[in-house]
């Protein structure tokens, strides 16, 4: 059997003691840290780790890593070790300080604070343990039907109990490089990993805990780790996802229901109140259920307002907001006609991606409600045109072609560009809504390659640099904006406060003082990057590829830099062998 360490330094008699929603039925097996970053190669299975002596049972008190990972083969998960090898560099690299983990640039973009692992944080990284399936579960196979079917199996009992290794668990990294898949040749990066329903159960069961950190660090490169940015997970649901055997997908929507219902319970009792409002108003989506219509007294009740006149005035998540969250205009109009600010500005829920100054209008676009919710706010007469404190009005977040609808009936401005931030409504779309939104946009005479201003840059370069959040549309997305003539050598144009952000992140890198830090070496890149360096910088091969066919210029950004010395210093070394072929 594996070894359980008595009484090590990550614990002592005043451990915390874990509370699990879900049920344990196998053993968790971790490996310690500073084994695994001694191993090389294609990863070990769990009965060679168990008679090397190399596999520990949890208990409370460990510091645990939990690494989800999409496999590269139909029979192992890392033949090559390839995705080990990320990882084995990025954990000496965060250990060591040479790799930070930062906010992702959407929250940076948006004013949210900036949020780096605290060295402490770091030191345990050291002196932890790390769960991954391989490792951990006996007998491992990839899901197929009619394989591993025996339920009372180790294999599946520890299967069975993975919700509860993720509650157990301190940090959950997301592995996801990208890489070629063996046997299919598909890529494999985080958008696929994204796909997967089970790494979406595994997601979502750290999401909902109750733990006091529940953030998500995402591994692109052995030099590239971010935190996840919060609507990634909120738009992609258990119940929509990809599974390999499809009797699993019951199983875990039951779970992934649990895991709301718990968080809501939580929250209930512990608050913060708003975040609680959010959860209850926003459950039917997350499981994937239609919307139904609330009573008055029932959502009274159950957003805890204390009376009618609480709901219409209080500014810790209103009333109208939690209408708007939940999809009910009848309870949305009611709470307007009786005097709620149909212009109120969200505060206070930063971490789930609705950042303070946004409008009702702008949530009910930026949470995929329903054209219904956004006609009856202007129907009420919301103002279409109102701009958050980046400058940017809802026409920057729609998320469907029927979002453009409803905002063009209402004369919406679909054209000018924000101040401060400077970008066109078109460059939001292109960034994070589906192909059919952006068609609605260049419909409506949106241009293509707007004027530069503030941080610079068109909607091409947004489709390359957020193309990890909606990378289903990515390319198609693309090949529409050549198609409508966007440039694609633009250079992105820094302006104003934004030209001087890249030229101290400029300094900070010349001099040495940011090598670590991703975000700092992405700012320092902006001015005159194109948009295929961008894909090349964050590991695009779909794109760069894309854009290679296309006739895209090998051009350097004002710094000198070449898309392949890009690609090369952010750790996408899978790229620089096209990008140097293309460069001769």
């Amino acid at each position: 059997m594996g070894n359980a360490l008595a009484g090590p330094a990550l614990c002592g008699p005043d451990a915390a003691k874990i509370q699990l929603v879900h049920e344990c039925k196998f053993p968790m097996y971790v490996v310690k840290v500073s084994d695994f970053l001694n191993m090389e190669g294609a990863p070990m299975p769990h009965h060679v780790l168990e008679q090397k002596g190399l596999l520990h049972i949890w208990y409370p008190g460990m510091f645990v890593i939990f690494v989800s990972h999409q496999w590269l083969a139909a029979t192992h998960p890392d033949p090559h070790g390839k995705q080990m090898a990320v990882l084995r560099q990025s954990l000496c690299g965060i250990i060591e300080g040479t790799v930070h983990v930062e906010n992702d640039m959407i929250s940076l973009i948006k004013g949210r604070g900036r949020c780096e692992l605290p060295g402490a944080v770091r030191r345990q990284v050291q002196e932890g343990f790390l769960f991954l399936d391989w490792f951990a579960i006996p007998q491992l196979t990839a899901r197929h039907e009619g394989v591993n079917e025996d339920a009372q199996s180790k294999a599946a009992l520890a299967v069975q109990s993975i919700p509860s290794y993720v509650e157990s668990s301190d940090l959950f990294v997301a592995l996801v490089p990208e890489l070629t898949h063996v046997t299919r040749g598909t890529r494999c990066n985080y958008p696929s990993w994204l796909g997967r329903g089970w790494c979406r159960a595994e997601l979502w069961c750290h999401l909902l805990s109750n733990k006091p950190d529940t953030s998500v660090i995402l591994v692109h490169s052995a030099l590239e780790a971010e935190f996840m940015f919060p609507l990634d997970w909120q738009h992609n649901t258990v119940a929509e996802g990809e599974f390999t055997v499809e009797s699993d997908r019951a199983v875990v929507v039951k779970l992934s229901e649990v895991a709301v219902d718990s968080k809501i319970r939580h929250l209930g009792m512990e608050g913060p109140i708003g975040l609680y409002r959010f959860y209850v108003a926003y459950r039917a989506k997350l499981l994937g259920r239609p919307t139904l219509p609330w009573d008055l007294v029932g959502f009274l009740e159950s957003f805890r307002f204390p009376s009618f006149q609480d709901a219409l005035f209080d500014q810790t998540a209103s009333g109208a907001l939690c209408a708007v969250l939940a999809g009910d205009t009848r309870m949305l109009a009611r709470l307007i006609w009786r005097r709620a600010d149909i212009n109120h500005r969200v505060s206070g829920l930063s971490e789930l991606g609705f950042y303070d100054s946004q409008t009702l209008l702008m949530v009910a676009a930026k949470s995929h409600q329903k054209p219904e919710v956004l006609s009856t706010l202007l129907e009420l007469r919301a103002d279409v045109n109102a701009r958050d404190r980046s400058g940017l009005n809802c026409a920057f977040y729609v998320r469907s072609a029927l979002h453009v609808q409803v905002l063009v009936e209402a004369k919406a401005d679909l054209h000018s560009t924000c101040v401060p931030l400077g970008l066109a409504p078109l460059t939001g779309a292109s960034s994070s809504a589906d192909t059919d939104t952006v068609a609605a946009m260049l419909e409506a005479l949106c241009d293509p390659n707007p004027e530069l201003s503030g941080a610079g840059y068109g909607p091409l370069h947004g489709v390359a640099g957020f193309a990890r959040h909606c990378n289903r549309y990515s390319a198609k997305t693309a090949r529409l904006l050549l198609a409508w003539r966007a440039d694609i050598d633009m250079r992105a144009r820094p302006s104003g406060k934004y030209q001087v952000l890249t030229l101290a992140a400029r300094a900070r890198t010349g001099l040495g003082q940011a090598s670590g830090s991703l975000t700092t070496r992405r700012v320092a890149a902006l001015p005159g990057i194109t948009p295929l360096a961008i894909a090349a910088m964050l590991g695009d091969g779909e794109l760069t590829q894309l854009f290679l066919e296309f006739g895209a210029e090998m051009l350097a950004n004002d710094r000198g830099d070449l898309p392949e010395d890009l690609a090369a210093s952010n750790g996408q070394d899978h790229l620089v062998p096209i990008l140097a072929t293309f460069c001769v």
